[in-house]
């Protein structure tokens, strides 16, 4: 059984070094993919030139006694456009998209797609998370997560660490180890 190469997550390679201010005549835009579609979608927008995002897993399946590594989107239904109103429409027109969500708060999605991507190219095991549940705003402090503003919850497993995408209330969370957090008191605040 042939064993297909990973999808494109994400076009141009460098998205995440960009800011808003690089693509000054481009805007995110959620789209709602129609059921199993989000990578055929990435594929066409890949061979387009559009920018995009489309937050994969890998996880280990077994298929007719062989031990394949499978990339599954993070957000079921869920693809990021960043694009203009021809990337859009280029988009719509594929049959692959319900919905094209707009998106008001784009430096906000910026952060949040920014700090999902670092999330799993941390190398971490990720777990999607679909529900918010309460827990304290952090900060990490140190280690290749350094940076990253989410909140701590406890679990079975230990406390994990959840960051989150706001506008589609969906998210992503890691076990936590030994990281260093500081304490979010407001959006811009942390302390020790």
């Amino acid at each position: 059984m042939p064993i297909l190469a990973a999808e494109p997550a994400l076009f141009p390679e460098t998205l995440f070094e960009a800011t808003s201010a690089d693509f000054p005549e481009r805007r995110w835009r959620v789209l709602h993919t129609r059921a199993r579609q989000e990578k055929s979608l990435a594929r066409h927008l890949f061979e387009k030139d559009i920018a995009f995002y489309l937050p994969l897993l890998a996880k280990r399946v077994r298929v007719r006694q062989q031990i394949v590594k499978s990339h599954r989107p993070l957000f079921a239904g869920y693809l990021f456009l960043l694009g203009n109103k021809d990337e859009q429409l280029a988009a719509l027109s594929t049959g692959r998209v319900a919905n094209a969500l707009e998106v008001n708060d784009q430096d906000r999605l910026w952060q949040d797609l920014r700090q999902i991507h670092r999330l799993i190219e941390s190398g971490r095991s990720v777990i999607p998370e679909e529900r918010f549940t309460p827990g304290t705003p952090v900060e990490i402090r140190e280690g290749p997560l350094t940076g990253l503003r989410g909140m701590i919850v406890k679990s079975v497993s230990g406390h994990r660490f959840v960051v989150t995408v706001d506008f589609i209330q969906r998210g992503a969370s890691v076990l936590l180890d030994d990281a260093v957090l500081d304490v979010c008191v407001s959006d811009t605040t942390c302390r020790d």
